[in-house]
């Protein structure tokens, strides 16, 4: 491999190393925040879903959330036990709705000041804020988009080559 090849490897130019990175602080400095109104970071997702969409199925908190419903499940128990929200059967006796109780309602002030310190602690403006998830949301759809592999220079130099007009 040549030395530009070997400058692409380098786990500072790394994207995905970057975005681990920051989802690693971000969640740690979450930790302690959320751990004063009792909830995890999971358990904090979670509510954030139903605050926004009200009640919804285990499996629609787990799309909403991209996991897999059974890492919900847990959750929501934790959930209930803390008595943030209750669970019941829907209309389709397979599906388990989940629905915030008064309690439940009750917490999103303290979380709405939780994420206001999280936000104030990243140093960035409330615009660059936005501009960054709007960037990161982009980023994720297109990523999520099935695309064909694309070809490495090597082959697109063996498609092209004798072929120009």
């Amino acid at each position: 491999m040549g030395q530009a090849g070997a400058m692409d490897l380098r786990l500072d130019d790394q994207l995905c190393f970057a975005l681990y990175a920051a989802t690693h602080a971000i969640t740690r400095r979450y930790g302690p925040l959320l751990e004063a109104i009792d909830l995890t970071y999971p358990q904090y997702l979670v509510m954030l879903t139903l605050w926004q969409d009200g009640p919804s199925t285990v499996g629609g908190i787990a799309r909403r959330l991209e996991l897999d419903s059974h890492a919900v499940t847990p959750l929501a128990e934790r959930l209930e036990t803390a008595g943030l929200v209750h669970r019941r059967r829907g209309t389709d006796r397979r599906e388990v709705v989940v629905e915030l109780t008064e309690q439940g309602r009750d917490l999103e002030a303290a979380a709405a000041r939780v994420q206001a310190e999280v936000a104030c602690a990243t140093g960035l403006a409330r615009d660059d804020l936005a501009d960054l998830r709007e960037r990161l949301r982009a980023l994720s759809g297109e990523l999520s988009t099935p695309r064909r592999p694309s070809r490495t220079p090597r082959e697109t130099r063996r498609t092209t080559e004798g072929n120009v007009p």
